[in-house]
């Protein structure tokens, strides 16, 4: 996760999300390929889950705020069969990086929330990069239902 810098005056506010010079997208099989935009009309819409062989993801949220859950299925990794839950929001603009091998999902957490999502490879919808997965595949693993919001 990469906490994004906000540019702020009496006009607004600007903040970059990706470079093609930044050091997490010059290594090999990560060049920048297609850029695209998700929006949710309503909260608590769940998307999820799938990992890619291949594909890098690199996600924005740039209205609204959404939970990622993400679960590392890389056997050599040393973060194997760990869960992750992150909240990203435009208030504090971050870039979430997924690296292959990693199941994905979200859910967003505000009505009309929009995601841009980057990746490293074009979509293929004749022979995706995707193995999904149900989206309560990991509540086992987390010891309760990931997508519920708990009190505090």
């Amino acid at each position: 996760m990469i906490d994004l810098k906000v540019h702020e005056d009496d006009r607004g506010y600007l903040y970059e999300i990706i470079h093609k010079s930044d050091n997490f997208v010059s290594g090999k099989g990560q060049e920048i390929r297609q850029v695209y935009v998700v929006g949710d009309r309503i909260d608590r819409i769940v998307r999820a889950f799938h990992k890619h062989d291949e594909l890098h993801d690199w996600f924005c949220i740039v209205k609204g705020s959404a939970k990622f859950v993400l679960v590392d299925d890389r056997k050599d990794s040393p973060t194997y069969k760990k869960l992750d839950i992150v909240v990203c929001s435009d208030r504090s603009p971050k870039l979430l990086i997924v690296p292959p091998g990693v199941y994905h999902g979200w859910m967003s957490l505000e009505p009309d929330t929009i995601m841009v999502s980057t990746a490293s490879h074009e979509y293929n919808s004749e022979k995706p990069d995707e193995y999904r997965i149900p989206p309560d595949e990991f509540n086992t693993l987390a010891g309760a239902n990931i997508w519920e919001i708990k009190g505090r």
